[in-house]
């Protein structure tokens, strides 16, 4: 009877400890929201500001912002072991819609380190013409003779030209498109973005990722938009310049977490 009470007593105290080494060694998970904000060289970008000629680019042209749509697709965090976690497949910003400014992850992640990678437009792999609905909905679409499939960004506003006239500009990024017509030659261009290590931690963590627009126009090619300001969609040249000078446009802004 007493060698049955003990061994009761060693179970009882077995189980205790092993439940609060599993209480003492869970991992905490926390809640994952992106912001997609806008700057030009640091100043704020919000609607409130468009349409006012109010920037001045690196080639000294004053210029408004007028409309702002963009496309980040494959947005990936990656642990610790290289287990990659994919957050979306694409997030369509348009920020005079003030649309798909906030993402939120639909998992949520162990508190810890993570590298996080996105791209600036869709891959050639997934740049197929006519197969997202969201996007057709919103004109998105690449006309195909010039190659097909969806733009990656559309800026639009005025300028003041070198004659002191106010003039539209359209700066729009496609994959570049040689012979267009019925048989174009695509070379996709769309943007890989490295953005470092974040930690997670918390109920919540928002990941702030920002776009500075003034980029766009002076690194490495200084943009004259006298020149280069409109039909840039059938011209190769140009699209290989935007792509050059998008290579440093993304950063990784705040990175909040809160405590609930």
């Amino acid at each position: 009877m007493k060698k049955t009470l003990l061994l009761l007593v060693l179970l009882v105290s077995f189980l205790a400890c092993d439940s609060d080494d599993n209480a003492t060694t869970a991992i905490a998970e926390s809640n994952v929201s992106f912001n997609f904000t806008q700057s030009f060289d640091g100043e704020a970008i919000t609607i409130d500001q468009f349409n006012d000629i109010s920037f001045t680019n690196e080639n000294g042209e004053q210029l408004s912002i007028n409309r702002l749509r963009y496309l980040i697709t494959d947005i990936v965090l990656t642990d610790g072991n290289g287990i990659d976690t994919v957050v979306s497949d694409f997030n369509f910003v348009d920020v005079g819609a003030s649309s798909g400014a906030t993402l939120d992850a639909l998992t949520r992640f162990n508190e810890g380190d993570y590298t996080l990678s996105m791209r600036f437009g869709f891959s050639d792999e997934d740049n197929i013409d006519g197969a997202y609905p969201d996007l057709n909905a919103a004109s998105w679409s690449v006309p195909g003779p010039l190659g097909g499939g969806y733009h990656y960004m559309q800026l639009e506003g005025m300028y003041i030209n070198d004659e002191s006239v106010t003039t539209n500009y359209q700066y729009h990024t496609i994959s570049a498109v040689q012979n267009p017509g019925e048989n174009p030659e695509v070379t996709n261009t769309s943007i890989a973005i490295d953005l470092g290590t974040i930690t997670i931690e918390g109920t919540t963590t928002i990941i702030e990722v920002d776009m500075n627009i003034a980029e766009w126009f002076k690194n490495p090619n200084t943009w004259d938009l006298n020149e280069l300001f409109t039909v840039l969609m059938p011209n190769f040249d140009a699209q290989i310049m935007m792509n050059q000078n998008g290579q440093n446009v993304f950063s990784l802004g705040t990175v909040t977490s809160i405590q609930e």
